[in-house]
Protein backbone atom coordinates (compact mmCIF):
# COMPACT_ATOMS: atom_id res chain seq x y z
CA UNK A 1 0.00 0.00 0.00
CA UNK A 2 1.32 3.51 -1.26
CA UNK A 3 1.91 5.81 1.67
CA UNK A 4 -0.50 9.00 1.72
CA UNK A 5 1.35 11.91 0.13
CA UNK A 6 1.40 15.65 1.99
CA UNK A 7 1.10 18.16 -0.32
CA UNK A 8 -0.30 21.08 1.71
CA UNK A 9 -0.57 21.49 5.46
CA UNK A 10 -2.57 23.39 7.48
CA UNK A 11 -2.40 23.88 11.41
CA UNK A 12 -4.58 26.15 13.66
CA UNK A 13 -0.94 27.83 13.62
CA UNK A 14 0.51 31.61 12.16
CA UNK A 15 2.12 30.57 8.88
CA UNK A 16 5.45 31.95 8.95
CA UNK A 17 6.82 30.82 5.29
CA UNK A 18 5.41 28.64 2.71
CA UNK A 19 8.54 27.23 0.64
CA UNK A 20 9.07 25.27 -2.33
CA UNK A 21 9.15 21.92 0.51
CA UNK A 22 8.49 23.05 4.24
CA UNK A 23 5.47 24.66 5.62
CA UNK A 24 6.72 26.80 8.35
CA UNK A 25 4.39 27.40 11.34
CA UNK A 26 5.05 30.65 13.56
CA UNK A 27 5.56 30.07 17.48
CA UNK A 28 6.49 33.08 18.66
CA UNK A 29 10.65 32.86 19.39
CA UNK A 30 10.25 29.07 17.71
CA UNK A 31 9.48 27.68 14.53
CA UNK A 32 7.63 24.54 13.43
CA UNK A 33 8.45 22.98 10.19
CA UNK A 34 6.72 20.18 8.54
CA UNK A 35 8.49 18.79 5.58
CA UNK A 36 5.57 18.11 2.72
CA UNK A 37 6.19 15.77 -0.17
CA UNK A 38 5.90 18.62 -2.84
CA UNK A 39 9.11 18.29 -5.54
CA UNK A 40 10.40 21.29 -7.11
CA UNK A 41 12.55 21.19 -10.34
CA UNK A 42 14.17 24.61 -12.24
CA UNK A 43 12.44 26.88 -9.43
CA UNK A 44 8.79 25.33 -10.00
CA UNK A 45 6.95 22.68 -7.88
CA UNK A 46 5.65 20.09 -9.28
CA UNK A 47 2.21 19.11 -9.44
CA UNK A 48 2.91 15.38 -7.58
CA UNK A 49 4.07 14.87 -4.77
CA UNK A 50 6.91 12.22 -3.80
CA UNK A 51 5.67 9.61 -1.47
CA UNK A 52 7.75 9.73 2.00
CA UNK A 53 10.28 12.44 0.69
CA UNK A 54 9.21 14.71 3.38
CA UNK A 55 9.85 11.99 6.18
CA UNK A 56 13.24 11.28 4.27
CA UNK A 57 14.32 14.84 4.54
CA UNK A 58 13.45 15.90 7.96
CA UNK A 59 15.26 12.44 9.06
CA UNK A 60 17.76 12.50 7.22
CA UNK A 61 18.34 16.43 7.96
CA UNK A 62 18.22 15.92 11.68
CA UNK A 63 20.61 12.72 11.64
CA UNK A 64 23.43 15.40 10.06
CA UNK A 65 22.43 17.90 12.50
CA UNK A 66 23.53 15.97 15.24
CA UNK A 67 26.71 14.57 13.60
CA UNK A 68 27.72 18.16 13.11
CA UNK A 69 27.33 19.16 16.64
CA UNK A 70 30.61 19.00 17.76
CA UNK A 71 31.47 21.10 14.93
CA UNK A 72 28.56 23.84 15.07
CA UNK A 73 25.32 24.21 17.11
CA UNK A 74 22.06 23.54 15.07
CA UNK A 75 18.83 25.28 15.27
CA UNK A 76 16.56 21.78 16.29
CA UNK A 77 14.86 22.17 19.51
CA UNK A 78 13.19 18.66 19.03
CA UNK A 79 11.55 16.43 16.26
CA UNK A 80 8.36 16.33 16.70
CA UNK A 81 7.33 13.56 13.96
CA UNK A 82 9.17 11.87 11.59
CA UNK A 83 8.20 14.85 8.87
CA UNK A 84 8.53 18.02 11.61
CA UNK A 85 10.82 19.37 13.52
CA UNK A 86 10.56 22.51 16.19
CA UNK A 87 13.43 24.70 15.77
CA UNK A 88 14.77 28.06 17.43
CA UNK A 89 14.39 30.86 15.20
CA UNK A 90 16.83 32.84 14.25
CA UNK A 91 18.23 36.21 12.47
CA UNK A 92 19.13 34.28 8.82
CA UNK A 93 22.04 35.08 6.95
CA UNK A 94 20.89 35.80 3.37
CA UNK A 95 23.13 33.98 1.21
CA UNK A 96 23.32 29.76 0.77
CA UNK A 97 26.83 28.83 1.44
CA UNK A 98 27.56 25.91 -1.72
CA UNK A 99 30.77 23.31 -0.89
CA UNK A 100 31.53 21.41 -3.96
CA UNK A 101 34.47 18.89 -4.19
CA UNK A 102 33.32 17.65 -7.24
CA UNK A 103 33.20 19.54 -11.03
CA UNK A 104 29.17 18.79 -11.83
CA UNK A 105 26.02 20.76 -12.32
CA UNK A 106 26.43 24.61 -12.74
CA UNK A 107 30.45 24.61 -12.30
CA UNK A 108 31.31 22.15 -14.92
CA UNK A 109 29.19 24.86 -16.79
CA UNK A 110 31.09 27.95 -15.67
CA UNK A 111 34.05 25.82 -16.47
CA UNK A 112 33.39 24.97 -19.87
CA UNK A 113 32.78 28.42 -20.81
CA UNK A 114 36.50 29.63 -19.41
CA UNK A 115 34.70 31.14 -16.25
CA UNK A 116 35.90 29.35 -13.31
CA UNK A 117 39.23 29.97 -13.75
CA UNK A 118 40.53 29.13 -10.47
CA UNK A 119 40.31 25.69 -11.01
CA UNK A 120 43.33 24.26 -12.82
CA UNK A 121 43.17 23.70 -16.75
CA UNK A 122 42.25 19.73 -18.23
CA UNK A 123 39.78 18.86 -15.89
CA UNK A 124 36.84 16.58 -17.08
CA UNK A 125 33.33 16.45 -16.22
CA UNK A 126 32.48 14.81 -12.27
CA UNK A 127 36.05 15.10 -11.54
CA UNK A 128 37.14 14.94 -8.18
CA UNK A 129 38.19 18.57 -7.14
CA UNK A 130 42.05 18.42 -5.36
CA UNK A 131 40.25 20.68 -2.76
CA UNK A 132 37.05 21.13 -1.97
CA UNK A 133 35.37 24.77 -2.98
CA UNK A 134 33.20 27.60 -1.75
CA UNK A 135 30.47 29.38 -4.35
CA UNK A 136 28.32 30.77 -2.46
CA UNK A 137 25.22 32.28 -3.85
CA UNK A 138 22.23 34.64 -3.23
CA UNK A 139 18.92 33.41 -1.74
CA UNK A 140 16.48 34.57 -3.89
CA UNK A 141 13.15 34.72 -2.82
CA UNK A 142 11.83 34.87 -6.69
CA UNK A 143 14.24 33.33 -9.39
CA UNK A 144 17.38 31.94 -9.93
CA UNK A 145 20.43 32.26 -6.95
CA UNK A 146 23.51 34.40 -8.19
CA UNK A 147 26.93 33.59 -7.27
CA UNK A 148 28.90 35.52 -5.39
CA UNK A 149 32.87 36.32 -4.80
CA UNK A 150 34.53 35.92 -1.97
CA UNK A 151 35.00 39.68 -1.53
CA UNK A 152 31.05 39.92 -1.95
CA UNK A 153 30.11 37.91 1.18
CA UNK A 154 33.00 40.03 3.09
CA UNK A 155 30.90 43.07 2.26
CA UNK A 156 27.68 41.43 3.57
CA UNK A 157 28.75 40.17 6.53
CA UNK A 158 32.11 41.06 7.62
CA UNK A 159 35.39 39.19 6.75
CA UNK A 160 35.60 37.39 10.62
CA UNK A 161 32.26 35.92 10.09
CA UNK A 162 33.13 35.14 6.44
CA UNK A 163 36.13 32.86 7.69
CA UNK A 164 34.23 31.77 10.26
CA UNK A 165 31.79 30.05 7.68
CA UNK A 166 33.64 29.28 5.50
CA UNK A 167 35.68 27.03 7.58
CA UNK A 168 32.63 25.31 9.26
CA UNK A 169 31.46 25.02 6.06
CA UNK A 170 34.32 22.93 4.68
CA UNK A 171 34.85 20.78 7.99
CA UNK A 172 31.05 19.52 7.99
CA UNK A 173 31.53 19.09 4.26
CA UNK A 174 34.48 16.92 5.02
CA UNK A 175 33.32 14.86 7.50
CA UNK A 176 29.53 14.46 5.93
CA UNK A 177 31.93 13.19 2.62
CA UNK A 178 33.66 10.93 4.64
CA UNK A 179 31.27 9.13 6.59
CA UNK A 180 29.27 9.29 3.37
CA UNK A 181 32.29 7.24 1.42
CA UNK A 182 32.39 4.93 3.92
CA UNK A 183 28.73 4.26 3.38
CA UNK A 184 28.89 4.18 -0.58
CA UNK A 185 27.89 7.62 -1.37
CA UNK A 186 29.81 10.42 -2.79
CA UNK A 187 28.85 13.97 -2.14
CA UNK A 188 29.11 15.49 -5.05
CA UNK A 189 28.29 19.14 -3.31
CA UNK A 190 26.01 20.53 -0.92
CA UNK A 191 24.59 24.18 0.61
CA UNK A 192 24.19 24.91 4.26
CA UNK A 193 22.39 27.81 5.80
CA UNK A 194 23.67 29.99 8.70
CA UNK A 195 21.64 32.25 11.38
CA UNK A 196 22.01 33.71 14.96
CA UNK A 197 20.38 32.98 17.80
CA UNK A 198 21.02 35.54 20.82
CA UNK A 199 24.18 36.25 18.91
CA UNK A 200 25.33 32.56 18.25
CA UNK A 201 26.28 31.09 14.82
CA UNK A 202 23.97 28.42 14.13
CA UNK A 203 23.58 26.02 11.03
CA UNK A 204 19.92 26.33 10.09
CA UNK A 205 17.13 25.14 7.37
CA UNK A 206 18.48 21.82 6.44
CA UNK A 207 21.32 19.62 6.20
CA UNK A 208 22.87 17.49 3.76
CA UNK A 209 19.20 15.93 2.38
CA UNK A 210 18.60 15.21 -1.59
CA UNK A 211 17.52 18.18 -2.04
CA UNK A 212 20.06 20.44 -0.94
CA UNK A 213 23.15 18.27 -2.28
CA UNK A 214 23.88 15.45 -4.84
CA UNK A 215 24.35 11.94 -3.78
CA UNK A 216 26.30 9.22 -6.07
CA UNK A 217 26.77 6.12 -5.18
CA UNK A 218 30.67 4.92 -5.50
CA UNK A 219 29.92 1.62 -7.48
CA UNK A 220 28.43 3.95 -10.34
CA UNK A 221 30.96 6.59 -10.28
CA UNK A 222 32.83 7.09 -13.28
CA UNK A 223 34.77 10.36 -14.12
CA UNK A 224 33.49 12.05 -17.67
CA UNK A 225 29.87 11.59 -17.63
CA UNK A 226 26.47 12.17 -15.96
CA UNK A 227 26.18 10.53 -12.81
CA UNK A 228 23.23 8.48 -11.33
CA UNK A 229 22.45 10.22 -8.92
CA UNK A 230 20.00 9.80 -5.60
CA UNK A 231 19.13 13.80 -5.74
CA UNK A 232 16.19 15.28 -7.67
CA UNK A 233 18.02 14.58 -11.04
CA UNK A 234 16.12 11.79 -12.03
CA UNK A 235 13.02 13.90 -11.83
CA UNK A 236 14.76 16.66 -14.01
CA UNK A 237 15.82 14.43 -16.65
CA UNK A 238 12.02 13.30 -17.02
CA UNK A 239 11.58 17.04 -17.65
CA UNK A 240 13.73 17.77 -19.57
CA UNK A 241 12.65 14.70 -21.71
CA UNK A 242 9.39 15.75 -22.76
CA UNK A 243 10.34 18.87 -23.55
CA UNK A 244 9.11 21.34 -21.03
CA UNK A 245 10.26 25.07 -20.84
CA UNK A 246 11.10 25.36 -17.00
CA UNK A 247 7.67 27.92 -16.91
CA UNK A 248 4.73 27.10 -15.15
CA UNK A 249 2.82 25.35 -14.63
CA UNK A 250 4.88 21.96 -14.66
CA UNK A 251 3.85 18.94 -16.34
CA UNK A 252 2.55 16.14 -14.39
CA UNK A 253 4.87 12.93 -13.07
CA UNK A 254 3.79 10.02 -14.87
CA UNK A 255 3.77 7.09 -12.13
CA UNK A 256 7.32 5.11 -12.93
CA UNK A 257 8.68 8.73 -12.30
CA UNK A 258 7.26 8.82 -8.48
CA UNK A 259 7.86 5.20 -7.31
CA UNK A 260 11.55 5.73 -8.31
CA UNK A 261 11.82 9.14 -6.89
CA UNK A 262 10.47 7.99 -4.01
CA UNK A 263 12.66 5.03 -3.77
CA UNK A 264 15.72 7.27 -4.13
CA UNK A 265 15.37 9.04 -1.46
CA UNK A 266 14.54 6.49 0.88
CA UNK A 267 17.44 4.43 -0.45
CA UNK A 268 19.61 7.62 0.44
CA UNK A 269 18.44 7.60 4.34
CA UNK A 270 19.18 4.10 4.66
CA UNK A 271 22.07 3.93 2.96
CA UNK A 272 23.80 7.39 4.71
CA UNK A 273 22.19 6.75 8.13
CA UNK A 274 22.29 2.65 8.06
CA UNK A 275 19.07 2.53 9.62
CA UNK A 276 15.86 1.25 8.13
CA UNK A 277 13.30 3.92 6.79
Amino acid sequence: MQAEVIMNTSLPLPLFTKGKVRDVYDLGNRLLIVSTDRISAFDVVLPNGIPCKGEALNRLSNYWFNQMEDIIANHVIEVVDPRTSLVEKTDPIKIEFVVRGYLYGSLFDRYKQGKAQYLPKGLEKAEKLRNPILTPTTKADVGHDVELSKDDVIERIGKSLAIEIEEASMRIYEKAAQKAEASGIVIADTKFEFGFRRKELMLIDECLTPDSSRFWPTDKYQIGCDQFSYDKQYVRDYLLSVGWNKQPPAPRLPEYVIVETSKKYIEAYEQLTGRKF
